[in-house]
Formats: structure tokens, C-alpha cells, sequence
């Protein structure tokens, strides 16, 4: 895997992924920035979550539990000192569907979190990761 970054004048850069996608990151302007996108350490809150849904939405498609919306939340804090690397991650996962079962849900987050997604395996020797979740039920 690879990705190529190039720099796009004041601290934004742009990714440009093996697979063809771009990303621009920046910072705000009273950090030296444009704002021109996310910085690289909400970029990885999203990684994180967008990892872990694609295993939860994988898991629960196959028990065919059928989810009409599907969120995550996550919510981050970080070191006061630089490095400021993220001390805690929680996730809140969000589903809304018919027949959505607790036992269901849970399982396909705990699978995910504790063994298939990447991104969790990567911090979760730093980061203490909590997770929960809400499910409506539709009649």
C-alpha cells in the first residue's frame, strides 16, 4: 500500500492514495492554516470509524438484520503535552432498523473492535477505546 502527500502551500497537503483518491488535510487559520480539510488527526478519528462500521455493517448484513441507518460517533481527548497523541477514543455506534437484536449488535462490535478492524489494532496498545450503542427499533 502506498500513498503519495504533496504539499499545497501553508500547511495544507494533499494524499493521493494508491487506488486514486485524494484527500486535502489543513489546519485552521489560528493554527497556521486554511481550513482547506481535516486535519490528520480527525482524519484518523474517521478512519477509525469508518473501519469498525464497515465491519459492524459487513457482521449484521451477514446474521441478515436489516438496518435502515447506521452512524458512529467518535469522541476523542488528547494529550495536553505534544506529542498529542489520543488518550481516549469512544465510539458510540447509532442503528436504527427492524428486528435489530441486542445480542446481534453487540457481538458485531466486539468483533470488530477486538479483532478485524485495522485501525483499532493499530491504537489500541496507546488509546483506551470504549464503545456503546443506541439501536431503535421500527415497528
Amino acid at each position: 500500500m502506498r500513498v503519495n502527500v504533496s504539499w499545497k502551500g501553508k500547511l495544507a497537503f494533499q494524499g493521493e492514495t494508491e487506488s486514486g483518491h485524494r484527500l486535502v488535510f489543513d489546519v485552521k487559520p489560528e493554527s497556521g492554516g486554511e481550513n482547506r480539510g481535516p486535519t490528520p488527526m480527525e482524519t484518523l478519528l474517521a478512519a477509525l470509524a469508518g473501519c469498525t462500521g464497515m465491519d459492524v455493517a459487513h457482521i449484521l448484513a451477514k446474521k441478515r438484520i436489516n438496518l435502515k441507518r447506521f452512524g458512529i460517533t467518535v469522541d476523542a481527548e488528547r494529550a495536553a503535552e505534544h506529542p498529542k497523541y489520543f488518550t481516549k477514543v469512544a465510539l458510540t455506534y447509532d442503528f436504527e432498523g427492524k428486528g435489530i437484536r441486542e445480542a446481534d449488535v453487540k457481538q458485531a462490535i466486539e468483533l470488530s473492535v477486538n479483532k478485524y478492524c485495522s485501525v483499532s489494532a493499530m491504537l489500541q496498545d496507546r488509546v483506551e477505546i470504549s464503545y456503546r450503542w443506541k439501536i431503535a427499533n421500527l415497528e
